[in-house]
């Protein structure tokens, strides 16, 4: 986030299968599970023709996800469109490490990548470096990923006017309708319909929409950029889309569309940090004199913030290293009696800048960013937005508020409208949100004792819809 007092900064379903875990909520419609994603017990070995391939098993992943995905679109192609499937031409697998031979005019050598190359009809990865470290962050359902977008580039050249692509569409609008895509394939996946995989609809979504975050543009690059694939917030998003909607909606993804919901934007002359306020007492008020003016309608006196104790509530209850607090209940003048219990010191290492080279040599990453920090700080106010409405703030419906309460707030903050707000939206600042909501113990989307949704499709949809509808979307979730 930037702040923009120059004084603080110079700166469904036939039931479970026996043995796996279904849980409260629900992900697009399909019951919550939980069980180890990838490669069914059951798979057979992929037939599906590959050059250079090698019997390792990240070449294995990729040959059964290229011939399940080509499976999935020869079946779903005609139902929606009424045209068929062709497989694509070619498949190659390399080592751009050790391999030195051309493919589409350019060498594999030091190509750390997959790609769709319409020119030669040609699909091919790198099994020597980006493959391994996808497997290695995301497990199997990283590589099967990757490959499903890129087969979204096959069903766009196959559709070519009814994509609504031409040679002037821009890039990000084929990246996202890629995205979109992927969601269609992984909808088919988690109902149950592939040979070669399985993914549950908490775990293995999570590890599926965490790669797309992975590869995003990097904070302050320009939607309309030659090489821009959109921020994670695009492609949460567009994935979400796809995994709701059948292929129809994908293709009504389009430059307008982009446009319309972006929050791509270059750094201003305010964003010192690249847009990353460090966390202190000081930004800490200034995130709650934006809340205020947020949501002061709603609470009358906002919560007595609590820096002492370690994040922990004076009862000795919450969730450190922040808690919402909520006090006794209202005083004479109907006043909430509530506090935000926080340790800034174990939360500011955190709120530092996400590192992307660490994230890309396979690292482990230790900043999230600030907004990070500052949506769960967001969340815990909810908390007390709820507790004006009289809701419960024990049960899971709480949690789904309060990131729709982030997300609403999100918009409110948002840079360019927002020049006069006390905080504003820095480019980067969702991606930093959903980052923290695609971990297992998220806060950001969880109930006052600090029990998250379970699944983080449920929480960046929470996150996208408190965005996009506003504070009035927020009442209307999880009833």
């Amino acid at each position: 986030m930037a702040s923009t007092v120059a004084l603080v900064i110079s700166a469904c379903g036939d039931g479970p299968t026996p043995g796996r875990a279904v849980t409260e909520g629900d992900i697009g419609g399909l019951p919550v599970s939980h069980f180890d994603s990838g490669l069914a017990d059951t798979a057979p070995d992929p037939t599906i023709e590959v050059d250079n391939v090698t019997g390792g098993p990240i070449d294995t992943v990729a040959s059964s996800a290229a011939q399940d995905v080509e499976r999935y679109w020869h079946a779903s192609l005609p139902d929606q469109f009424g045209t068929t499937f062709e497989p694509v031409e070619r498949l190659v697998s390399y080592d751009s490490g050790a391999d030195d031979f051309r493919i589409c005019g350019a060498s594999v050598q030091g190509l750390v990548n997959a790609f769709y190359c319409p020119g030669e009809d040609t699909v091919g990865w790198d099994r020597g470096a980006l493959f391994p470290l996808l497997d290695d962050q995301f497990g199997p359902i990283g590589v099967l990923t990757v490959l499903a977008h890129e087969y979204g580039h096959v069903v766009q050249h196959r559709l070519g006017e009814l994509a609504g692509i031409s040679a002037v569409t821009p890039t990000i609008v084929k990246e996202l309708q890629a995205d979109c895509f992927t969601g269609n394939y992984f909808r088919r996946v988690a109902e149950g319909g592939s040979e070669f995989f399985e993914v549950s609809t908490s775990e293995g979504i999570n590890q599926a929409l965490s790669a797309l975050h992975f590869v995003r543009d990097a904070p302050g690059d320009l939607r309309h950029d030659i090489d821009a694939h959109g921020t994670a917030f695009d492609r949460t998003y567009a994935f979400q889309v796809g995994f709701e909607q059948d292929p129809g909606a994908c293709v009504e993804i389009d430059e307008q569309a982009v446009d319309e919901r972006t929050t791509q934007y270059t750094f201003s002359d305010q964003d010192t940090r690249e847009g990353d306020l460090p966390l202190t007492e000081d930004t800490v008020e200034l995130a709650l004199d934006s809340l205020d003016a947020a949501f002061g309608d709603i609470v009358a006196e906002r919560p007595e913030v609590l820096t002492g104790s370690g994040g922990t509530c004076p009862d000795g209850t919450g969730t450190p290293p922040m808690s919402y607090c909520p006090g006794d209940g209202t005083d004479a003048s109907g006043t909430v009696d509530a506090a935000i219990a926080i340790d800034i010191d174990e939360l500011a290492t955190l709120a530092e800048p996400i590192d992307q080279r660490a994230e890309w040599e396979g690292r482990e990453v230790e900043g999230y960013g600030d907004f990070a920090v500052f949506a769960a700080l967001a969340s815990r106010y909810a908390m007390g937005v709820q507790q004006a409405a009289d809701v419960p703030l024990d049960e899971l419906g709480a949690g789904l508020r309060a990131a729709c309460y982030v997300g609403a707030w999100a918009n409110f903050a948002n840079e360019p409208r927002a020049r006069d707000r006390i905080l504003r939206l820095s480019p980067g600042d969702l991606d930093e949100a959903i980052l923290e909501m695609l971990r297992q113990d998220s806060l950001i989307a969880s109930t006052v004792d600090g029990i998250p949704v379970p699944g983080g499709f449920a929480r960046v949809e929470a996150l996208r819809t408190g965005f996009v509808d506003g504070r009035q979307g927020c009442r209307d979730t999880a009833g």
